[in-house]
C-alpha cells in the first residue's frame, strides 16, 4: 500500500468538516481586504491628503506596526494599502493556515480519529498531505479574493502579486504548524508553538525594519518581510517569493520525516512525567484548573508583557512623529484630543486587551477539549458537580486574565516611563489596562456559556473578539451606529475609560469606576 493511499478520501472528509469554518475564515479575510480598500478612500477622499499620514507611518512606531513603507514617498491608495494595511491581512492568513493544519493532524490524533482512520486502507502520510492541501487551498483562494479586492487600484499584475504574497504567508505558516504538530503531543501545545512563531515573526520584522530604512538583514528572518519585500504597487518584484516557496517545501519535507520517526498519538517532545502523588494544592477542582493553566498563564504573561515593552519603548518616537500632524488626523488615528502619549498608550492598551481576551477564550476552551478527550469524566466521577467543574475553569480563566493584564500594563507603563523619563506614568497605565477586565470577563462568560450549551459552539466566541477589534479600531472611521458599537464587549471600557474621554483618563481611578458602572447598567 502506498504511504499516500486514501489522501483523496481524507481530503474530501476534511473539506466536508471545515466547509463552514474555512468559508468563514476566507470570507472574513477577503472582507477585511475589501474594507481596508474602501476605508482608505473614505478617510482620505483625495490622494493628496495621504501625505499627512506619512509623519506617523514613516516614524519608528508606524514602521513597527505596518512595514517598511515602500512607495509611501509618493503615496497613492494602492501603496498605502500595500504598505500599511496588508500586514494585518497577512497575519490573518497565517493564523488560518496554522489552525487548519493543526485541526486535521494533531487534533485528530489526540481525539483518536486518526487511529480509527489508520485502521483502514490509509497510508501513513495521507492525513498530513490532506491537511496540507486544505491549508494551501484555503490560502490560495484567499489570495485570489485579495486580488479581487485590490483590482480596482488599476494594476492587475500588482494585484496578483499582492494576492500571491498573502497565499505564500499562509502556506509557510501552515508548514510551521505541520512541524509543530509532530513535536507536540497535544493540539493546544502545537497551536501555541505555531502562534509563538507567528508572534516572533511579527516582532523580528518590526525590529528589523526599524533598524534600517526599508528593512535590514534581520527583517529577512520573518516570512512577513518576504511578502513585503515584493513591493507591490511600488517597485514590484516577484523573486522574493522564491524564499517562502523553498522554505515551505523544506518545512513540509521536515514534517514528513518527523512523522515517520514517531509513534501514532505521541509527540517528539515528550511531556514531563508528573509526581506519583499529588500535592495538597491539587486537592480540589479549582486548584487543578489553575495548575492546568499555569503554563499558559506564564507564556501569555511573558508575551503580552513583552508586547507592552516593545510598543511602550516607542513612546518618545511617537510623540515626536505625531506632533506635526493636523489635529483632525490625530483624532482619526487615535480618537482622542489631548496628550499624544496618553492617546498612543490607550491604543496599545486596547490592543493588549484583545490579546488578553484571546487568552481567556483559549483558557475556557479547555472545557470542550477536556470533555472531548474523556478527561472530564474522570474528574466528574469524583465528588465534583458539573457546575463546580465549569466554575473552576471560569475562575482559572479570570485569574489568568488578571495576571496577563497586569503583565501587559506593567510592561507598557515601564517602557513608556523609561522612554520619556517620567516614572509617574507607570501606575496610571496599569490602571488603564485594568479597565478592560470587565470586558474580558464578559468574553469569558460568553465562551463558558457556549461550551456548556454545545462544545462545538465554543469557537463562535472568537467572533466577539473580532467584532470588538473592528469596532474599536474602525468604528468611528465608518460611523457605526451606537447599537453596533454597544455589541462590542470592549466599547464600555474604551469609550468612557480610555480612548475618547477629553479628560486625562490614564491619570485617575475614574477609568476603572466609569467602566464598571457602565458594565453594571448594561449587562
Amino acid at each position: 500500500m502506498s504511504a499516500f493511499a486514501g489522501t483523496g478520501m481524507l481530503l474530501r472528509v476534511a473539506l466536508r468538516k471545515d466547509r463552514v469554518r474555512l468559508s468563514v475564515w476566507v470570507g472574513l479575510v477577503v472582507l477585511l481586504a475589501f474594507y481596508c480598500v474602501d476605508a482608505v478612500k473614505a478617510a482620505y477622499p483625495n490622494e493628496g491628503d495621504l501625505a499627512a499620514l506619512l509623519g506617523f507611518v514613516q516614524g519608528p512606531a508606524g514602521v513597527a506596526m505596518t512595514g517598511p513603507g515602500y512607495g509611501l514617498d509618493t503615496p497613492t491608495y494602492a501603496t498605502v494599502f500595500a504598505g500599511v494595511y496588508a500586514l494585518y491581512v497577512y497575519l490573518a492568513v497565517a493564523f488560518m493556515g496554522a489552525t487548519a493544519v493543526v485541526r486535521h493532524t494533531r487534533a485528530d490524533e489526540e481525539s483518536g480519529r486518526s487511529e480509527l482512520i489508520g485502521a483502514g486502507a490509509v497510508g501513513r502520510f495521507a492525513p498530513l498531505t490532506a491537511a496540507g492541501v486544505v491549508a494551501m487551498g484555503a490560502s490560495l483562494v484567499t489570495g485570489v479574493g485579495i486580488v479581487g479586492a485590490t483590482w480596482s487600484y488599476g494594476s492587475a499584475a500588482d494585484a496578483w502579486l499582492l494576492g500571491a504574497c498573502a497565499a505564500s504567508v499562509g502556506i509557510v505558516f501552515a508548514g510551521i504548524a505541520a512541524v509543530a504538530a509532530q513535536l507536540a503531543e497535544r493540539a493546544r501545545s502545537a497551536m501555541s508553538m505555531a502562534s509563538a512563531v507567528i508572534g516572533a515573526a511579527v516582532v523580528v520584522r518590526g525590529v528589523g525594519d526599524i533598524m534600517r530604512e526599508h528593512g535590514s538583514w534581520l527583517s529577512w528572518f520573518s516570512p512577513f518581510a518576504w511578502a513585503q519585500q515584493t513591493r507591490p504597487f511600488a517597485e514590484p518584484r516577484w523573486w522574493p517569493l522564491l524564499v517562502p516557496v523553498v522554505v515551505a517545501a523544506c518545512l513540509w519535507a521536515a514534517s514528513a520525516v518527523l512523522l515517520a520517526r514517531r509513534d501514532m498519538g505521541a509527540g517528539l517532545v515528550a511531556q514531563r512525567p508528573g509526581r506519583s502523588h499529588a500535592s495538597r494544592w491539587l486537592a480540589g477542582p479549582y486548584s487543578l484548573a489553575l495548575r492546568l493553566e499555569r503554563g499558559s498563564i506564564i507564556g501569555w504573561s511573558l508575551g503580552v508583557g513583552f508586547s507592552g515593552l516593545l510598543y511602550g519603548s516607542l513612546a518618545a518616537s511617537v510623540q515626536e512623529s505625531l506632533a506635526n500632524l493636523p489635529q483632525n488626523l490625530k483624532t482619526v488615528l487615535l480618537a482622542q484630543d489631548g496628550d499624544l502619549v496618553d492617546a498612543y498608550a490607550a491604543t496599545m492598551a486596547f490592543f493588549d486587551a484583545l490579546l488578553v481576551a484571546c487568552f481567556a477564550i483559549v483558557a475556557v476552551h479547555r472545557l470542550a477539549s477536556e470533555e472531548a478527550a474523556g478527561r472530564a469524566e474522570v474528574v466528574l466521577a469524583a465528588a465534583v458537580s458539573r457546575r463546580t467543574w465549569v466554575g473552576a475553569s471560569v475562575v482559572a480563566a479570570l485569574v489568568g486574565s488578571v495576571v496577563v493584564t497586569l503583565a501587559g500594563g506593567l510592561g507598557l507603563g515601564i517602557a513608556v516611563g523609561a522612554s520619556l523619563g517620567d516614572s509617574s506614568r507607570v501606575w496610571p497605565l496599569v490602571l488603564a489596562q485594568a479597565a478592560y477586565l470587565p470586558a474580558v470577563a464578559v468574553v469569558i462568560g460568553v465562551t463558558a456559556a457556549l461550551a456548556s450549551a454545545r462544545p462545538r459552539w465554543v469557537s463562535a466566541a472568537w467572533a466577539l473578539v473580532g467584532w470588538g477589534m473592528f469596532a474599536g479600531f474602525f468604528g468611528q472611521l465608518v460611523s457605526l451606529p451606537q447599537a453596533a458599537l454597544n455589541a462590542s464587549p470592549f466599547h464600555s471600557s474604551t469609550s468612557p475609560g480610555l480612548r475618547s474621554s477629553r479628560s486625562p483618563p490614564l491619570r485617575s481611578w475614574r477609568c476603572w469606576r466609569r467602566a464598571r458602572r457602565s458594565w453594571a447598567s448594561r449587562w
